[in-house]
């Protein structure tokens, strides 16, 4: 028997096959194969791994080397005796774990709100009764019944069927309705092409039939695929390395500082142990920018929140910043670039007339256009008999909510095909309720894949009561049962049947799927249709549909190309449809024309390593691709170096999400596998928002630099100025809990404010930048060193002019003259290149209310006498504070000048 996964491949045996290996019949199981079953089996739901955990969520945020030394620093100063230092650290660990934690827990809630809820029942035949269960109960050997409507609660193979179709497109990617059959297909048919079976987590768009369960749980194709995830690690990402690299190396950096000071001050000036150690904290503190975590975390959440209003949901607030280095997109076509609702938009007379009408997706709002004119569709004769023919030659019902045209809240019941001819009828002004109160259905035959039309018979009630046969199919069968075009013309002659072929391929050639009209008038007695009765018809027209693109993909792709990003549609789809909508996109390759304009599965096939390599380096469409094919041309791409986006929405495309560096599932549409699989998930479903997270990520990239360095430059201001005082043979500048409340107030809401700083440029007219550059660059290295000296320089000659007047003095003047050099150096980090000027001082009020709070509570802490007590403050008077305020501004004119050279000579 063929095989496939280690499964019987059912649907490349007969039906009686299939029956005697599953030891079942059309009658079902009984009662004790039932039982047997379900202990060999299990029940019929996928494995759920790796679910969002709280607790272990929380002890990821300690996984930080910073917050390593915090520990060490916290432990040591509990040790000997330091307790407010031990309650300040302890505060500002907690504080970045409930940053970071809140922000994921967010995301969570977010991804459970979008789940749809899987299929809850399953109407099976058991002990030959039809009866409704559980679908969790379902067992290999189970004979489903189907119906319109119905989502489908495992894999089957079809016994019996009515006019069937399922909508698979969560599956295949496949956007159109599936005609299914019952024939044996051949062994190593494409998941896509398997007519005779269904699948779990797809619906009935059509028709009745009867399955044998082949496959619950794990051993479904929706299964397989979740578990292939699994077993894909997913590797730290692009901003993960990074910070987890400039974090590593700052905590080396404080520790080998902070020992230096310890042997330097024990060993050689011969300070007492307790003495040495308080340099030695003091250092430490002040050398490991402990409000890193926690200002990575708030700036993460801040541009998460920005992209969410942007329709971006952040799983992994890591991927916030991830999004902005990406240099390839891989995105599916149904339902991304698509909006997987089929739309009618053209209508051709035999006369040759067009019309073409406006509108997508199920909005019936809409106009018919002829000749670049509006035209009011009832007033011709041929296209208000076809909109009548739409409307009523239809068994597919549109369930709206309160928004009548809002997408989000519609139910499809029945065919999507059908369902967008009730929308183009609808559009006409013609509702089906209202007609069927002036003709009656009298029979009808629904369609099916053989003989390739719906006929419906219909009598009206009006005064001129008659009986007619209103036909929809493909083009070819209306033609042949056609006898005219119109009361004169007989539709046999040659130039007529060349003049119809000719639309037909017209609207083929842009990938529309293309329907025929035609009716003709009864008997007032018929009170039946057969197929014999669909011939003699007047052939009214063609109608071409198509799954359309969104509105403004065409603009984001364009965008993307300029910010020098490739985009690649991977879709499981056909190839000709894949064609059509890349080019009315403009997303195929003019300037590879040695390479086809798109690959298919089964050509990529046939390529050697080599030839796949540079088919996946200069071809931009790829089309009937299975989910390890995407999965390869993911991998594929990151071997050679892009950093990649993947787009999708159904469990095909689960694996390859989870490939990708940045893995983004659609809100909507999506499946749970796919959701479950991403990083980042869209609440619209639309590239285009997918454009704008990019555009987000890099200022959000930009703001992350100016933050961490605003704090390097404020750490290693501190750490100098104690260093240098160890070296003269000086006091300490500053305490240890100075430090860290000089952190907490001048580092955290300056550095956060930074993160709510917009671009100045545009963006996405650069390049991608480098996978391999730093956070903090070389070019950047000279701009931190001199405001680190200029803070230095300042803060070690207050506290040098002061010392005569006493230790606490000379500190409380080092840690305002610190403190306020720091808060006018934010002002430098709002832009590494321009003037605070040019981009405007007050521009950003997020930073100038940190500067306000900051610079108020620096100099409360001065007069407040439980806080001065504590921190050990001594009073200035207020023509010193000014004198002190005013000259640490130096740091801002520091700073305007290297920009103003560097602008100038670089």
């Amino acid at each position: 028997m063929p095989t496939e996964n280690g499964l019987f491949s059912y649907y490349a045996i007969s039906i009686t096959q299939t029956l005697n290996i599953l030891e079942s019949s059309e009658r079902g199981l009984n009662t004790k194969q039932i039982e047997k079953r379900k202990e060999k089996y299990g029940y019929n739901k996928i494995p759920e791994k790796g679910r969002y955990n709280p607790l272990i969520s929380i002890i990821n945020q300690l996984k930080s080397p910073l917050v390593y030394i915090l520990f060490v620093a916290a432990i040591l100063s509990y040790y000997f005796d330091h307790i407010v230092d031990v309650y300040v650290i302890t505060a500002v660990i907690l504080l970045n774990t409930l940053l970071g934690f809140t922000q994921e827990f967010k995301a969570e809630k977010s991804i459970e709100a979008l789940k749809d809820l899987i299929v809850q029942t399953a109407k099976v035949i058991r002990n030959g009764e039809l009866t409704q269960i559980n679908a969790i109960e379902l067992v290999p050997g189970d004979i489903l019944v189907l119906e319109e409507g119905d989502k489908i609660p495992a894999d089957a193979r079809i016994i019996v069927l009515k006019n069937f179709q399922t909508n698979e497109a969560s599956l295949t990617g496949e956007s159109l309705s599936i005609s299914k059959k019952i024939d044996t297909l051949p062994n190593q048919t494409p998941l896509a092409d398997r007519k005779n079976m269904v699948f779990m987590g797809t619906f009935v768009a059509r028709g009745n039939a009867r399955a044998i369960v082949t496959g619950i749980g794990k051993s479904t194709a929706l299964g397989i695929i979740a578990l292939d995830i699994t077993s894909i690690k997913k590797v730290k990402n692009h901003f993960e390395e990074k910070t987890e690299k400039l974090a590593s190396f700052l905590g080396i950096v404080a520790l080998a500082g902070s020992l230096c000071i310890f042997l330097f001050g024990f060993f050689i000036r011969e300070f007492s142990f307790k003495e040495i150690f308080l340099f030695t904290v003091a250092s430490l503190v002040s050398a490991i920018p402990e409000g890193l975590p926690a200002i990575l975390a708030i700036v993460l959440a801040i541009g998460a929140s920005r992209l969410a209003r942007k329709n971006a949901i952040i799983r992994k607030l890591s991927a916030t910043e991830t999004v902005g280095v990406v240099t390839t997109i891989a995105t599916d076509k149904t339902g991304t670039i698509t909006k997987n609702i089929i739309t009618v938009q053209e209508i051709i007379l035999p006369n040759k007339e067009k019309i073409n009408v406006t509108g997508s997706g199920w909005n019936t709002r809409g106009d018919f256009i002829k000749n670049g004119k509006r035209i009011i569709p009832l007033e011709n004769k041929k296209i208000s008999k076809i909109m009548h023919i739409a409307s009523i030659c239809n068994n597919t019902k549109i369930i709206r909510g309160e928004s009548k045209n809002t997408e989000e809240e519609l139910k499809i019941i029945g065919d999507p095909t059908e369902a967008a001819l009730i929308v183009l009828a609808e559009k006409a002004g013609i509702q089906k309720d209202t007609l069927l109160e002036r003709a009656k259905i009298i029979d009808e035959i629904p369609f099916n894949s053989e003989a390739k039309y719906r006929a419906t018979l219909i009598k009206t009630t009006n005064e001129h009561s008659k009986v007619e046969i209103y036909v929809l199919g493909a083009p070819e069968v209306i033609l042949k049962r056609s006898i005219k075009i119109d009361s004169n013309d007989n539709i046999s002659t040659a130039k007529t049947k060349k003049h119809i072929a000719n639309q037909i391929e017209y609207l083929s050639n842009k990938a529309m799927r293309v329907l025929a009209v035609g009716y003709k008038t009864t008997t007032s007695d018929k009170k039946s249709i057969k197929d014999k009765d669909i011939k003699g018809l007047e052939f009214l027209g063609l109608i071409g549909m198509i799954d359309p693109p969104r509105e403004g993909v065409e603009e984001a792709i364009k965008k993307a190309h300029m910010a020098g990003i490739r985009v690649l549609m991977t879709t499981g789809d056909h190839k000709q449809t894949a064609i059509a909508i890349a080019k009315q996109i403009g997303l195929t390759r003019k300037d590879k024309k040695e390479f086809p304009i798109a690959y298919t599965e089964q050509e990529l096939l046939k390529l050697s390593d080599r030839e796949f390599n540079r088919a996946v380096e200069n071809v931009n469409i790829f089309a009937r691709l299975t989910p390890s094919m995407k999965f390869k041309i993911n991998d594929t791409l990151q071997k050679n170096g892009d950093i990649v986006a993947m787009t999708g929405d159904g469990v095909n495309d689960a694996p390859a999400l989870r490939k990708a560096d940045i893995g983004i599932a659609m809100g909507i549409a999506g499946t749970d596998v796919a959701r479950e699989s991403s990083d980042i998930i869209l609440r619209d479903d639309n590239f285009a928002s997918i454009v704008n997270a990019i555009e987000e990520g890099r200022t959000i990239f930009t703001n992350i630099r100016q933050s961490l360095s605003f704090l390097i430059t404020t750490n290693s201001a501190e750490f100098l100025s104690i260093f240098i005082s160890l070296i003269l043979g000086l006091p300490l500048p500053l305490l240890p809990t100075q430090v860290l409340w000089l952190n907490l107030i001048t580092d955290s809401l300056p550095g956060i404010s930074l993160a709510t700083e917009r671009s100045h440029t545009d963006i996405l007219k650069k390049p991608p930048r480098n996978r391999n550059e730093e956070i903090i660059s070389r070019d950047m290295i000279p701009f931190l060193i001199i405001n680190t000296l200029v803070m230095t320089t300042l803060t070690f000659g207050a506290f040098v002019f002061f010392l005569d007047m006493g230790e606490a003095k000379a500190r409380t003047a080092a840690f305002i003259m610190l403190a306020f050099t720091q808060l006018f150096n934010v002002f430098n980090m709002r832009s590494f290149k321009n003037s605070v000027f040019e981009i405007g001082i007050f521009s950003n009020k997020y930073v100038n209310y940190a500067f306000l709070i900051s610079s108020g509570l620096s100099i409360i802490v001065i007069f407040n006498p439980f806080l001065k007590k504590i921190l050990q403050f001594n009073g200035l008077a207020i023509y010193e504070f000014v004198i002190i305020i005013a000259i640490s501004s130096l740091v801002l004119w520091f700073g305007e000048g290297y920009k103003f050279i560097k602008r100038k000579y670089a």
